[in-house]
């Protein structure tokens, strides 16, 4: 087999089992975690506390890069696929992909580093990235040949000028559409709720291992109930009402 068509091969199937990543990702990062503080238990908590905040912030800032991506994108489209195959009815150009050709695996690349530095681990954090880029870069091979067998010439010269993952801000063209709100609630129920969950879990075992659960800070403990009602209720609007849906059509 020819190595494009090994690639592209490759790159379908992790993209249908893309979930397995994160997964591997979290466990790794647990096992780290849990050595770590049995290891070396922390001193000063609060110390520990703002960095845990800033590893949220680090994740908080890809679920934004996420978000403006699709809340400007039409339904549909390169932006939006399915476990099933890839979907494309026209070519996402303008906002957030005139900056890079795949925005929402950046999103995800900067969510999975914040969790990853949550272990204080410096050589996961470097295998973290080196597994993550090996991985996604057969997924984004894999998706560039089907717009580019799609669409031909018009994806080939979006993609000349245009790079893959690290964005050049020079190149950036205003959404044609306007933001939707409620794409995004729909699109990002279970992104919001895995992140807090992801938190109290590492939040939670720290303090078993050193202390007690009940030093777990309560904005935690709020913020994943406050998730799973989010989670809840947006399940429930979808399925009973139309208030989540939308009808946008391509560039």
């Amino acid at each position: 087999m020819a190595l494009r068509h090994e690639l592209i091969r490759q790159g379908n199937f992790l993209f249908r089992n893309r979930s397995y990543l994160p997964l591997t990702i979290l466990i790794t990062g647990l096992i780290l975690y849990v050595m770590k503080e049995m290891k070396n238990p922390p001193i000063d908590d609060m110390s520990v506390r703002i960095f845990e905040l800033a590893c949220f912030v680090v994740c908080l800032t890809g679920f934004l890069v996420r978000a403006i991506t699709i809340g400007y994108t039409a339904d549909r489209t390169s932006g939006r696929n399915t476990h099933a195959g890839q979907i494309a009815e026209s070519i996402n150009t303008t906002g957030m992909y005139s900056l890079c050709r795949h925005p929402l695996y950046l999103g995800n690349f900067i969510i999975w580093l914040g969790v990853a530095a949550l272990t204080q681990n410096g050589w996961f954090m470097l295998a973290f990235m080196l597994v993550f880029w090996l991985y996604y870069e057969r997924i984004m091979f894999a998706e560039e040949e089907f717009l580019i067998e799609k669409f031909g010439n018009d994806y080939l010269k979006y993609s000349g000028s245009t790079p893959a993952f690290i964005p050049n801000f020079k190149k950036y063209r205003r959404p044609l559409l306007r933001f939707s709100l409620r794409k995004v609630i729909r699109q990002e129920k279970s992104g919001i709720l895995n992140l807090f969950a992801v938190f109290l879990l590492f939040r939670g075992l720290g303090e078993y291992i050193t202390h007690s659960l009940q030093h777990v800070e309560i904005y935690w403990i709020v913020g994943f109930g406050s998730a799973l009602l989010y989670y809840i209720t947006v399940k429930i609007l979808e399925k009973k009402t139309n208030l989540l849906k939308t009808d946008r059509h391509g560039q």
